[in-house]
């Protein structure tokens, strides 16, 4: 499956508002070379098992294969990744006929807030809310896989 999305920085906490939800999130990389990650996340009540391919050049497209696994077996996992384990709460934006999602980020990469929109192309058209910031999609230094070894407070 190809996941298409584009990726900003938050300016403001305006989003909050808005949100229909939020969920909390535990991540970490059991291999997070750039040609393929492999990601443990436990989300809310649910665990899941992600691999992801090298982004294309703009970084907006990319394969991306995902298993929901127990919550127990992500917790035995957990140990095993790569140090730099992600803590965040994403927030469900719906406008128009896309839905952000935006996390924003503790531990370590506190006060880092990213706002991502999935698309069914590149160069599909979508509403932009006040509150995004700069694109950062393709710069993989704003990539979860390199803030979990880099932290944004380093």
């Amino acid at each position: 499956m190809q996941e298409i999305e584009r990726k900003f920085l938050v300016n403001s906490d305006a989003f909050k508002k808005e949100a229909s939800k939020q969920t909390r999130i535990v991540q970490a990389y059991l291999n997070s070379t750039p040609e393929r990650t492999v990601r443990v996340r436990i989300k809310g009540e649910k665990a899941f098992l992600t691999i992801k391919g090298k982004g294309n050049t703009s970084g907006t497209t990319r394969f991306e294969w995902e298993k929901e696994i127990s919550v127990k077996d992500a917790e035995q996992l957990l140990p095993l990744c790569e140090v730099g384990i992600i803590e965040k709460v994403r927030y469900k934006i719906p406008l128009g006929s896309h839905v952000y999602e935006v996390d924003e980020f503790h531990g370590k990469n506190n006060g880092l807030t990213l706002a991502e929109v999935e698309l069914n192309d590149e160069h599909e058209n979508f509403l932009k809310p006040n509150w995004l910031g700069k694109e950062v999609t393709g710069d993989k230094r704003y990539y979860n896989s390199y803030i979990s070894k880099n932290p944004f407070n380093s």
